[in-house]
Formats: structure tokens, C-alpha cells, sequence
């Protein structure tokens, strides 16, 4: 999987905000030298364009080699197979449709890929980060199991997945692939789960059970759940759970078509001890028959494989010989049906650099 890991060729990317473009150069994975940063100047698009250009110069110029590629995540509605970014909320100027792929392609001489944060994400996962961190522990407890599917989730300003399936992002014919932020709504099923899966969502849910009518971050919300800043605590616990159940019921139904692991990245995972029990609660739960039967609502059992206490059941699984009929010889079966869901060890913004790395040099390899 980390076939690029000790690649040599140059990737210049970008993390664009609405405040902020920061961009950097990535050699093997890894980020070469100090990010450089520019205002983004959203609402002017030949300032906002110029400082694009300007960024991607500068950070060109401090790479020993020439790069290969630009690649990197862009807020949607766009069609990122075409680098067509639509409009955006916080980029005013980008209003109708702005060619931005092509643009930066005619300008460096260069192919560009774009796609959003949560996919690449997911695919930095997948091909860098914690699928083959999971297969390599696998391999040395010496269980025969090996995932090859992923789904990446970040926790944050809003509900963001993707999906890799055997090594591809799975982007789909609209570009819409992965998009979780959309499904309905466990609590109202009127709304979107983004809703109830995002900071505004641990704010709302706080400020609605407590009365407390300051402005908090999800962050401080977190303190007072520990105890160590004033509040109530009953009440921050009580909004990061709503949070787990929701995105719990959300990944469920996402997990049955993919099935592969999870990894959850993002701002608020670090608040992991307060909302992955309920989440957890929604993977594990049953769902009825009309004849009164209760079945599992997944049909794998899914581990907390950042609990190390049940790592070893989960690579033992159920495995036995079977003989091949009219043979001497056995196979390997596991009869274990699982999953697993974990808390990224890798830091958010380093693991979509890594994504948007490695997509485009895989691409560029075909």
C-alpha cells in the first residue's frame, strides 16, 4: 500500500479555507520545508486567483526538483474530475462555475487533480495511514485477515467521508461519492445528519440542554465534560453523545454497502471517550422482522480497535482447517464476519496532503 512512501518526485498542494490558502511541496509522503501562506481574497477572483499562482510559485521554487503535479482539496459543490469548482458559500467570487484545474494547468504546464477534503482524506487512509497500519498488526499477530476497503470520516465543521474500495477512491458519476453529510437524520428524519454530526450540532445540543447561552466551541464544551472549565457537565456529555447515536446510525447504513473498516479524523475526535459509545451503540444495535425476529443491524460485528485489550480477538477471529473434499490438503476458513473502528493516529491535515500525494502520482502512473 505505501508504494510512494519513499518517492522522489515533487507534489505542490494547497488547503484552501475561506481565510487562508496554505501551501505546501510533498516528496514521499511528506511535507517538504515550512508551509507558506496567503490571504484567500474571496471575494475578488483575480486577487484570489493571483494569490493561488503566486503561492504555487513560491513553493515550487523551494523544492531541489521540478514538480510533477498539483494536487489538492477544494470545497464543493464542484466537478472535480473536470476542476470545476461551483459555488461556494465562502468564496462569493467563485459564483457560477470557475475552471480552476484548467486554469492552473495552462499556468504551471502541469496536470492538476482537485477533490474534496474527505475523500482524500479516506484515500490518504487507505494507501498511507491506518488500513495498512491495521493489515501489517494483522499480519504479525498471524491472522490471515486483510481489509481492503475504508471508509474515512472527519468530524468537524461538517460531516465529511469518503470511500476507497480495493485501492480507488470511489468518486461516482456526479462526484458525490461517499457523501454522508446528506443521509437522514437519525432524530428528524426531515433533516440532514449533518445537522446533528458537526460543531454547530455540539453547540446547539449544549446551549439546548444546559440554557447556557454562551458562545462555546465544541472544545470548550470538551473541558466542561472533564470537568476542568465551568458548566453543564451532564449536558456536554449529553451533546457529544447525540452526536455518536446520529453519526453512529449514519455509518451503519454506509457501512452495510462498503464494508470495510472505519477511521474517524477531524476536530472533534478527540473527543472520542464521550461520543464513540453511543456511536459504537448504533454499529452493535438489531433491527426487527415483521415476524418478531431481531437480526444484528450489520451483519459483521464491528471492534474499537483503539481498545488494544480486544486487538487480539479481533485478529484471531474464528479461523479453522477445512479439508478439501477428496484431498489431503485443508484450507483456512474464518468464519468471523468484523470490522473495525478507530480514531486516526495521524494528523488530519498531513493525512489529505498524503492523500492528495499519492492520488496524483497513482494517476499519473496508469
Amino acid at each position: 500500500m505505501n508504494l510512494y512512501k519513499n518517492d522522489p518526485r515533487v507534489v505542490l498542494t494547497l488547503d484552501a479555507g475561506g481565510t487562508n490558502l496554505v501551501f505546501s511541496a510533498m516528496r514521499g509522503c511528506e511535507r517538504i520545508g515550512e508551509a507558506f501562506h496567503l490571504p484567500t481574497e474571496a471575494h475578488d477572483l483575480e486577487k484570489c486567483l493571483g494569490n493561488i499562482v503566486e503561492g504555487m510559485r513560491h513553493i515550487s521554487s523551494q523544492t531541489d526538483i521540478p514538480p510533477v503535479a498539483i494536487s489538492f482539496a477544494f470545497p464543493g459543490p464542484a466537478d472535480y474530475r473536470n476542476g470545476i469548482i461551483g459555488d461556494l458559500p465562502n468564496f462569493p467570487s467563485f459564483r457560477g462555475g470557475v475552471a480552476l484545474g484548467p486554469y492552473l494547468s495552462r499556468k504551471f504546464g502541469l496536470p492538476v487533480f482537485i477533490n474534496n477534503d474527505g475523500n482524500l482524506f479516506a484515500y490518504g487512509e487507505a494507501m498511507y495511514g491506518s488500513l495498512p497500519d491495521i493489515n501489517r498488526r494483522l499480519e504479525e499477530a498471524g491472522s490471515s485477515k486483510r481489509f481492503h476497503n475504508l471508509i474515512g470520516v472527519t468530524l468537524g465543521t461538517g460531516f465529511g467521508a469518503g470511500v476507497v474500495v480495493d485501492g480507488t477512491l470511489l468518486r461516482g458519476d456526479n462526484d458525490c461519492g461517499g457523501d454522508i453529510w446528506c443521509f437522514r437524520n437519525k432524530y428528524s428524519p426531515s433533516l440532514i445528519v449533518e445537522e446533528s454530526v458537526s460543531i454547530r450540532a455540539v453547540k446547539r445540543y449544549y446551549a439546548e440542554k444546559s440554557g447556557d447561552g454562551r458562545d462555546l466551541t465544541p472544545y470548550d464544551i470538551f473541558k466542561i465534560a472533564e470537568g476542568q472549565a465551568e458548566g453543564d457537565r451532564e449536558a456536554a456529555i449529553y451533546s457529544f453523545e447525540c452526536l455518536g447515536h446520529a453519526a453512529g446510525d449514519a455509518l451503519a447504513a454506509m457501512l452495510t454497502v462498503v464494508d470495510g473498516l472505519i477511521v474517524i479524523g477531524g476536530g472533534i475526535a478527540g473527543a472520542r471517550k464521550y461520543f464513540m459509545p453511543a456511536l459504537l451503540s448504533e454499529l452493535r444495535s438489531e433491527l426487527s422482522m415483521v415476524d418478531g425476529r431481531h437480526l444484528p443491524r450489520l451483519q459483521m460485528s464491528v471492534c474499537d480497535l483503539n481498545d488494544e485489550s480486544a486487538f487480539a480477538g479481533f485478529a484471531e477471529g474464528a479461523e479453522t482447517l477445512l479439508r478439501i473434499p477428496g484431498t489431503d490438503e485443508s484450507v483456512v476458513y474464518d468464519s468471523c464476519k468484523r470490522s473495525g473502528i478507530l480514531i486516526s493516529d495521524y494528523n488530519t491535515s498531513r493525512i489529505i496532503s498524503a492523500g492528495a500525494y499519492i492520488y496524483a502520482l497513482n494517476h499519473l502512473d496508469k
